[in-house]
């Protein structure tokens, strides 16, 4: 017996080790615990399969046989001999010398090189390199489920080092294994050259030990994965178990390649319900997905958390599930009116998408020390007077699908605060209706758009335009936000002073509000907004802040007329938008389009033909007090006179025959913006379509009336 047959082969990297070894030599791999050495000769005879089985008649009966503890499930592997030990392969990549049965090289992982069949043979010399050998399948194979062992092994997220199982700590960051999905995939990459080798991995890590850390070279399907996985990360979370999260790699990669940018915004949205992020909700709302939309067996698989998602599960399913209250009054609020809501923005995408274009496009930045960005076309939207051709019951269902009537109804007759005036509303047909609009932290800019142009800020354009102008004009809003606020705080007896400090940390926080997507605005942005639209912005809201329960919290103070008065007021515009405030969400408040020369009863000679809207919007509230003008200049507070002398000089004012105080909102549709016109008629053409109908059921029932 030759003590060479007496060696054991390390199941990791194949090299073979003296008996008296109990790790590997290599790569320090644990020696098997259930290695069996056996030297009893086989002879090979046929099988059931037709294959060749080693059979004791063998004439090569100097082999041995290794069985390792999973042997019955793999191939047999003859070891080699003490004949094999000159015919090693030479790497030529590392020039490590490997077993003639290695498909790769043990170090470095890379092919054997075989030599090309035009290639000359070399001359039998010290220098010629041996011809390899023939490539065993069954070698092969086994070398194959070797390379698959490094599935085993964890990747650590910061330096990308492949660890093994057992280690609780990276071995060269010492930075803590992750319990994610990320380890996981990273190492199960099909690609055998994306895996670091051993000689790169020593030089980095002594590279390390004596200065700063660098990261090692991942591969570009190692990134790939990462940023595949980075969606559902929230709902793999950090309490899944191996087995968990150890799904089919190749499933995974076919459902993420018929996947959209929809489906991971709905995937993220479910997991920021169980994670109690409202963020990622409203990212989904914004993209307009559906938020009755259920779960799917495929994305219950991806999310991989049985526990918490289920087939068929909505948002709403979720939020009840984990019982998130305050998502779960939103999410229901959503469904119910999404399911019946159309407006114009949502009929015809393609020049909703057209008009976000030309908004983009028209905004521009004025040149000098107050360098804000202001619109250069003047658009207000109103509602199209064909709506009153249309059948009674074609007209309530526009207006349920048009109108938030929870807004209307509170504006209305919980509080006098629109349309409380029947010779404004009646007899001027000057009443106000509040659009839907959608209940995210954007709701003010989506009104304001709404109120103009018809649509919401989808892109976040008017936002990002809103944080440029504050951050450019700082200085000059500052300056009249803060005497502003100390004015207001005086006149309501709140006797106190802040220090400078102070007042720059509010003013960061305002700043911060205006570059966070679905961050609620305040005051100081509305009149920001007025200087970007160059038109005064008259808001018509509650009083008081309300809770669900209907318990009074403190005042809203956001009621008002906001002015641009650090414009030139031959630069801007006299047409003013009007917003409704309830109980922190805004909407437009826009008019029906009317003829404008009906309306010269009301106390001046308009000059308007017939094309022109006309809308009279009240400057004083139900118990005729004059709207507070809000970040006034202590010389231009004064009375109430003189605020009404600025109101006249900043908008086309008159006195109703019944002495109510009011601007005018014109109009025409001629000068109207024609995007914003074809999007109104593709609109109102889904309700013409359905008159018919209509009619033809009104005539039915007429005469089934006359047959009784």
């Amino acid at each position: 017996m030759t003590e060479l047959g007496l060696k054991w082969a390390c199941e990791y990297c194949t090299y073979e080790n003296w008996p008296s070894a109990i790790k590997c030599t290599m790569c320090r791999a644990q020696r098997p615990s259930a290695t069996i050495i056996t030297e009893e000769p086989f002879k090979s005879s046929p099988g059931v399969d037709g294959s060749r089985e080693w059979d004791p008649t063998s004439p090569e009966g100097g082999s041995s046989l290794l069985i390792c503890p999973d042997s019955s499930a793999r191939p047999r592997v003859k070891t080699s001999n003490s004949t094999e030990i000159p015919s090693k392969w030479s790497c030529h990549i590392c020039t490590y010398l490997n077993w003639p049965r290695a498909i790769r090289c043990t170090q470095c992982l890379c092919q054997r090189w075989t030599r090309s069949p035009t290639e000359s043979p070399q001359s039998s010399g010290a220098g010629s390199r041996p011809a390899p050998p023939p490539v065993d399948p069954c070698e092969e194979y086994n070398d194959r489920n070797r390379l698959n062992t490094r599935v085993q092994h964890w990747t650590c997220t910061a330096c990308t080092y492949q660890n093994w199982p057992k280690t609780r700590k990276c071995v060269v960051c010492d930075h803590p294994k992750p319990n994610n999905t990320e380890a996981i995939e990273l190492a199960d990459s099909e690609d055998p050259s994306s895996v670091i080798n051993e000689q790169d991995r020593a030089r980095w890590r002594s590279s390390c030990s004596g200065g700063q850390r660098r990261s090692p070279p991942t591969s570009k399907r190692e990134s790939k994965v990462k940023m595949d996985f980075q969606r559902i990360e929230l709902a793999a979370g950090a309490g899944g178990s191996k087995e968990e999260l150890a799904i089919d790699f190749k499933k995974l990669k076919q459902i993420k390649n018929r996947m959209r940018k929809t489906d991971w915004l709905f995937l993220n949205a479910c997991a920021g319900v169980v994670e109690g992020d409202l963020a990622a909700i409203e990212a989904y709302k914004s993209s307009g997905g559906d938020l009755a939309r259920q779960l799917t067996a495929d994305e219950v698989g991806l999310l991989n958390r049985p526990s918490a998602f289920d087939d068929g599960y909505t948002l709403v399913h979720l939020a009840i599930r984990f019982q998130r209250q305050d998502m779960l009054a939103i999410l229901l609020t959503e469904v119910s009116q999404q399911a019946a809501k159309c407006i114009p923005a949502m009929v015809c995408l393609e020049l909703t998408e057209q008009i976000r274009r030309e908004i983009a496009a028209s905004l521009h930045q004025r040149k000098g020390d107050f360098a804000c960005y202001f619109l250069t076309d003047l658009v207000t939207f109103t509602l199209p007077a064909d709506i009153e051709d249309l059948p009674p019951s074609v007209q309530e269902k526009l207006f349920d699908e048009v109108l938030d009537r929870d807004v209307q109804k509170e504006l209305e007759e919980e509080s006098p605060i629109i349309n409380w005036s029947l010779e404004l509303g009646t007899r001027l047909d000057s009443r106000l209706y509040a659009l839907w609009n959608r209940t995210a932290g954007d709701c003010l800019l989506d009104s304001v758009l709404q109120a103009t142009w018809g649509i919401y800020d989808k892109d976040s354009v008017l936002r990002k335009t809103l944080h440029d102008s504050l951050h450019d004009c700082s200085h000059w809003f500052y300056c009249r936000w803060k005497e502003w606020e100390s004015w207001y705080s005086q006149s309501f007896g709140l006797h106190f002073s802040l220090r400078e400090e102070q007042w720059q940390e509010d003013w960061a926080f305002i700043l911060s509000l205006a570059s966070q997507p679905g961050a609620s605005l305040e005051q100081t942005h509305i009149f920001v907004l007025a200087h970007i639209l160059r038109r005064p912005i008259i808001v018509y809201g509650v009083k008081y802040y309300k809770s669900f329960r209907g318990e009074t919290l403190g005042y809203t103070r956001f009621q008002g007329v906001y002015l641009p008065l650090l414009w030139e007021q031959s630069f801007c515009w006299k047409s003013p938008i009007a917003l409704g405030y309830t109980r922190g969400h805004f909407s437009a408040l826009v008019a029906m389009e009317n003829d404008g020369y009906d309306n010269r009863g009301a106390g001046a000679n308009l000059n308007t033909d017939d094309d022109v809207t006309v809308t009279f919007l009240p400057l004083v509230d139900s118990e005729r007090k004059l709207l507070h003008i809000h970040f006034l200049s202590v010389q231009e507070i004064g009375n109430e006179e003189q605020q009404e002398k600025l109101l006249r000089e900043w908008l086309d004012c008159c006195v109703t025959e019944g002495g109510v105080l009011v601007a005018m909102q014109k109009s025409s549709r001629r000068r109207n913006h024609p995007l914003v016109t074809q999007m109104v008629e593709k609109w109102l053409d889904r309700y013409r379509q359905i008159r018919p109908c209509a009619s033809l059921s009104d005539g039915e029932e007429d005469e089934d009336d006359d047959d009784e």
